[in-house]
């Protein structure tokens, strides 16, 4: 039987994530190196590997898909490169390197559960046992960490549809895989029950023979104060039924977490949550299509004015010097006929 292990921890960023990876790796497990710095945002530290993050950039790029995604068809765009011959090919290398440094890997970035199909593949070609820890905290206090300490170009409805939509993916992409529910409140206010529960399921010999020396650093690592956003939905205005919705998605995830919670009944009502925001959203966008179209006729505008000014400037070839992020708010046929409108001036 193999010896190797890779723990995935997923979750929606901010939600106590950062902590667990981070207790898995001070008990002996490996986070690959070099590892994403700490800031004020994460004093503690990410336990990220660097290479993953870039990764994970690099696919969310190619595929159109945000690390905060409210679209329910992001999972089929992300999951479309989970299955890329090449992509997989890259992971299994690089998976190999990691388990030649240690047996028991720790995996965690937001963005990772869009691609979890990728990493179970490459586990198996690894001969590597893989499980799952997803983390949760509720929707109210996650939506407000990540308006206080990133940006403010989402607001607290998109950021809240987002989370519904990765968390019941989430879910629905770990079933019938080895996988534990755990609340960051939990962790916080005694990691040992938790993290030990872990150690014990996952079969990893890191945690189950860790050193009374190693269990005094989880207890420094761990700070209770590290949840410093607590808020209800009493601070985060957003409609009534996406309110409702969110509030049903986090009772069942948190039912997970409890003793035999992970059972059929919850994974029915999961199904149903998914489909009900599927429609919800599917209504939403129907209703802003005038909006969506009337941005992407500015943006195309906008841009053939940019290619005509390009044009006239003379030099290398006008489409060239046009940025990318301009020709792409061109619809692709426009585009292509401008293309040829430009090569046929520069003749």
């Amino acid at each position: 039987m193999s010896t190797r292990r890779i723990v995935f921890v997923v979750g929606s960023g901010r939600s106590g994530t950062s902590t667990m990876a981070g207790t898995l790796q001070t008990l002996g497990l490996h986070v690959p190196q070099p590892e994403v710095a700490a800031d004020a945002t994460n004093p503690k530290g990410f336990g990220e590997s660097q290479w993953v993050v870039d990764l994970h950039h690099e696919l969310l790029r190619r595929s159109g898909v945000q690390v905060s995604d409210a679209r329910p068809r992001a999972w089929l765009d992300a999951g479309k490169l989970s299955a890329d011959h090449g992509v997989r090919e890259r992971v299994t290398a690089w998976l190999e390197e990691q388990f030649a440094v240690a047996d028991e890997l720790v995996v965690k970035d937001p963005r990772e559960a869009w691609f979890l199909g990728l990493w179970r593949a490459c586990a198996a070609r690894c001969d590597a046992e893989a499980s799952y820890v997803t983390m949760l905290r509720p929707v109210t206090e996650v939506v407000g960490s990540k308006q206080k300490y990133y940006d403010t170009a989402q607001g607290g409805i998109t950021r809240t549809a987002a989370w519904v939509n990765m968390m019941l993916g989430t879910e629905r992409a770990t079933r019938g895989e080895p996988r534990r529910f755990v609340r960051f409140a939990d962790l916080l206010a005694d990691w040992t029950q938790p993290v030990f529960g872990l150690g014990e399921a996952f079969d990893l010999h890191a945690v189950k023979t860790a050193m009374a020396v190693d269990i005094a650093k989880v207890h420094s690592f761990i700070d209770p104060t590290l949840r410093r956003v607590t808020l209800t939905w009493d601070d985060v205005q957003v409609p009534a039924r996406l309110r409702e919705l969110a509030q049903e998605t986090w009772d069942v995830l948190d039912s997970l977490a409890d003793e035999g919670g992970d059972n059929e009944k919850a994974h029915e009502v999961c199904d149903q949550l998914r489909a009900a925001y599927a429609e919800q959203y599917a209504e939403a966008e129907a209703f802003v299509a005038s909006t969506t179209l009337a941005a992407r006729r500015t943006g195309a505008a906008e841009a053939r004015a940019e290619l005509a000014r390009a044009g006239e400037a003379g030099g290398r070839r006008a489409v060239d010097r046009v940025p990318h992020a301009v020709r792409a708010m061109v619809p692709a046929s426009t585009r292509q006929k401008l293309r040829k409108a430009l090569e046929r001036r520069e003749r």
